[in-house]
């Protein structure tokens, strides 16, 4: 109990506490009381007249953050909803080999699955010299160091964690229902949505935290396909602990991309709740 009370609470207090600290001049923290650090997440006082506003750069960061967060999620339930279903309903023998081809890409390093989506959309990479070469471009078009580059990079990263819980949701559905629907005369888009989709909610929402949280502290795959032009959060917090030189301010961006990390599960643990009070009610 002691082990885990200091591995997993003790380096949370330490940012906390750093967080109410004052910066050191190369670094570090200097032991007296500040609340500069928090201050400084959404507002700044101008350098000339001393007036209190908001501080754009920090909001865009968590905006692009957020937005891109969100996007993320959403792709990877369009591309994973459909996967997760035509797994599920492969033949018990061919199953397994399906899911091997979706877990492959965790064998290999973060870094690695970030350079080969770099190598596909650079501008000499395999999408624009496809392109180039049916002739449908004559020039290549400028995919790295965009938000674009980001919204892919982060989807093919993370599509693994929205399939297998959306995958082991419906891997237990009763797929008789959807025969029963269809023998009332249900259209497609009837059975899924009042079927198929009310029963994997819980695996959707899974899904959808499972991308979401580390899409939020994202940061290997936002320095190596934005380039510095498309900071997010992650990046932002290293910077005031590297670069900056401001670890109170990392300390509480950190503490404040926490907060927003436990708002989401907040949220799926109130859906989960609601889901199984719906069942069992």
């Amino acid at each position: 109990m002691a082990i885990l009370i200091f591995a997993a609470s003790g380096p949370l207090l330490i940012v906390l506490a750093y967080s109410f600290l004052t910066p050191g001049d190369y670094g570090g923290v200097v032991w007296e009381f500040s609340l500069k650090a928090w201050f400084n997440v959404f507002a700044e006082r101008d350098f000339f007249t001393g007036e209190i506003e908001l501080a754009d750069a920090h909001l865009s960061i968590f905006w692009r953050s957020i937005k891109l967060s969100a996007m993320t999620t959403a792709l990877c339930l369009l591309i994973g909803f459909p996967t997760a279903y035509f797994i599920a309903t492969r033949p018990r023998k061919t199953r397994d080999f399906w899911m091997l081809l979706v877990i492959i890409p965790f064998w290999t390093n973060l870094l690695i699955r970030t350079f080969a989506i770099m190598e596909l959309i650079r501008n000499e990479g395999t999408v624009n010299s496809f392109l180039i070469w049916t002739g449908l471009i004559d020039t290549p078009i400028q995919m790295m160091f965009t938000e674009f580059a980001l919204l892919v990079g982060m989807a093919y990263v993370y599509l693994p964690l929205m399939i297998l819980p959306v995958y082991a949701a419906l891997e237990r559905f009763d797929f008789r229902l959807v025969e029963a629907g269809y023998d009332l005369y249900a259209g497609r888009w009837q059975v899924l949505r009042r079927i198929v989709l009310p029963l994997a909610k819980p695996g959707v929402v899974a899904g959808s935290i499972l991308v979401f949280v580390p899409c939020l502290g994202a940061y290997v795959t936002p320095r190596v396909l934005g380039g510095g032009k498309n900071m997010m959060l992650g990046n932002f917090i290293e910077l005031q602990f590297g670069q900056g030189r401001n670890w109170p301010l990392g300390a509480a961006l950190a503490l404040t991309l926490l907060v927003i990390v436990m708002a989401a599960l907040i949220v799926y643990v109130r859906a989960v709740g609601r889901e199984e009070g719906g069942r069992h009610g």
